[in-house]
């Protein structure tokens, strides 16, 4: 009797499983990798409709310089908006803080007007901060007294 040897073309179960891990551990780290993204994506989102909403901060003079909580909608009620966008405005609440920095005097001593008061000038830089309930920025602010 003959032996006939058989000759198959298959992987065997420890090369199955070390390419399944293989697999896995890629599919894991690429996962790992869409999070990441995904949360900061997320929170550059945030910051970025933030700085938004400090823009019209900047536009509004009544507004920056005392703390206060206020509605964005507040901020934009002299302009014509859509009222979508009127809506998310109401609904933002935020809070500024202002912090003054310094502020220069520049009123000349030496001249008085006619009735011997001089005038008095002065510079104030201050700063800003608009805080949402997702992110804050903070702004510089200069203004004349």
């Amino acid at each position: 009797m003959t032996k006939r040897r058989l000759s198959k073309n298959a992987f065997t179960l420890i090369e199955v499983m070390v390419a399944v891990m293989i697999i896995s551990v890629v599919i894991l780290a690429l996962i790992q990798m869409y999070a990441n993204n995904t949360h900061l994506f997320s929170s550059m989102k945030k910051q970025t409709k933030t700085n938004q909403y400090s823009s019209l901060l900047i536009s509004n003079d009544n507004y920056g310089y005392e703390d206060k909580n206020i509605n964005l909608n507040d901020l934009v009620s002299d302009f014509d908006l859509e009222n979508s966008l009127r809506r998310e405005l109401k609904e933002t609440k935020v809070k500024v803080i202002y912090t003054e920095l310094e502020t220069i005097d520049i009123s000349e001593q030496d001249s008085d007007d006619e009735n011997g008061v001089s005038p008095s000038l002065a510079f104030e830089i201050g700063k800003s901060i608009l805080q949402t309930e997702d992110s804050s920025t903070a702004l510089m602010r200069f203004r004349i007294r």
